[in-house]
This record gives C-alpha cells, sequence and structure tokens, in this order.
C-alpha cells in the first residue's frame, strides 16, 4: 500500500501562539511527530501542509519531508482538517505522479506518539480493510463523566455506573493521534472517519495532545522521563 502522510500545521492559534512549533523542552512541537515518522517502515510519503514560513522551514530541516503550502480559503480558524488533507492529497499526487491507497493523518500536536505506536496502526488499518475503511486511535478511560442539564443541574451521563472507579466498564476517547482513511472514501465522504471507521487502543501518553498550556507542563515531564 502507498501511504501519504499528511500533518496539518497551520500557523494560527489562539490558545498557544504558534502552537505547532511551540519550544517544547527546547525543541520545536512539529518537529517530535517529523522526527518520530521518520522511524517508521512505510511505502509513501510524509508532506507538512502549512500557511506560515516559519512552520515550514521548520519542516524541511528534516530530510525527506515534503511541503504543502495550504490556500488562505483553507488556513483560517474554520477551515477543516479534511480540506488541508484533501488539498495535500491533490498536489502530491500531482506532484510524484502517483495515487495513494490512503491517508494518514498525524497531528503535530501529539509529541508522545511513538513509531511504535504509528507502525502498529497501519498493520491493524490493513488487517481490516476488507471490513473498515478508516481508523482512528482511542485512549480508555473509566472517568464518571457528567452533564449539564439547565442553567444549574447536572447529572452523571451513564447514571447505573459502579461508583467504585476499578467496577466501572471501560469507555474510549477519541485522542487525535492517528486517522488512517482510504484516500477515495475520504474524498467521497470528506471525513476522516471515512464510512466505516474503526477504532484502536494506544497507550495512555501516546494520545497526549497540546490543547492547553497545562498540557505543555505535563508533556514536558513525560518527555523526561522517557
Amino acid at each position: 500500500m502507498r501511504y501519504l502522510v499528511v500533518i496539518p500545521a497551520r500557523g494560527g492559534s489562539k490558545g498557544i501562539p504558534h502552537k505547532n512549533i511551540y519550544p517544547l523542552n527546547g525543541k520545536p512541537l512539529l518537529l517530535y511527530s517529523l522526527e518520530m515518522i521518520t522511524q517508521v517502515d512505510f511505502e509513501g510519503d510524509v508532506a507538512v501542509s502549512t500557511d506560515s514560513d516559519k512552520i515550514k522551514q521548520v519542516a524541511l530541516t528534516v530530510p525527506g519531508i515534503e511541503v504543502v503550502d495550504r490556500p488562505a480559503d483553507i488556513s483560517g480558524d474554520k477551515a477543516s482538517t479534511e480540506s488541508a488533507l484533501l488539498h495535500a492529497l491533490e498536489v502530491m499526487e500531482e506532484r510524484k505522479q502517483c495515487k495513494y491507497d490512503a491517508v494518514v493523518t498525524l497531528q503535530a500536536t501529539s509529541p508522545l506518539r511513538r513509531a511504535e505506536t504509528v507502525s502498529a496502526c497501519f498493520k491493524r488499518y490493513e488487517a481490516d480493510r476488507e471490513k473498515y475503511d478508516a481508523l482512528l486511535t482511542l485512549t480508555e478511560t473509566r472517568i464518571d463523566y457528567w452533564i449539564k442539564e439547565g442553567e444549574d443541574h447536572y447529572r452523571r451521563l451513564y447514571p447505573d455506573a459502579p461508583r467504585r472507579r476499578q467496577d466501572r466498564e471501560p469507555i474510549y476517547i477519541e485522542n487525535s493521534a492517528v486517522y488512517i482513511t482510504d484516500s477515495k472514501s475520504l474524498r467521497e465522504t470528506n471525513s476522516v472517519l471515512g464510512q466505516c471507521v474503526n477504532g484502536y487502543v494506544i497507550p495512555e501518553t501516546d494520545g497526549v495532545d497540546i490543547n492547553e498550556p497545562v498540557d505543555i507542563l505535563v508533556a514536558e515531564e513525560l518527555l523526561k522521563s522517557i
């Protein structure tokens, strides 16, 4: 199979300015994903989709990485990830004169995602292609979730769940670490989830996602222990 790995990395970010190249333990956040994917054995190409010259320059420090310049009309806050993926797919197929069987989405905000985890995702996706056209990574949790009803009322999402954490059935969180989507399905559905998606559970640390400033502190401490 031939894969196109796309790392969407636009320049704008409200929560953490210049988040995709924030110096996490002294290294631009984007580099964690780029250096990781160069350790994965697969057939295909890796492209960073960006509208930022600064991000582009960081990406080009890693040998073999392609950069796709993202147009302004799909670079704003409201632009979907899928719009960047589809644009990158079109550009890279023209650039490389090839067809990609599937698109792999790696968010730049998952610095603890390991090469062996991504390799396992490739293996599971290929094994399940007869049944599913997409795969996403999940993290197991036994948290007791509550939801808001009305102005000042909250209730348990699962009222019959045991009070003791260890007695609850696990539920699973979409962690955005890895998505793999059949190229044809991505084009038809405009969704990384394709028409029929399956989940793949990965370790909690692999799924750490940088969204808020506190996430940076957590990731930096975890990286020190690796």
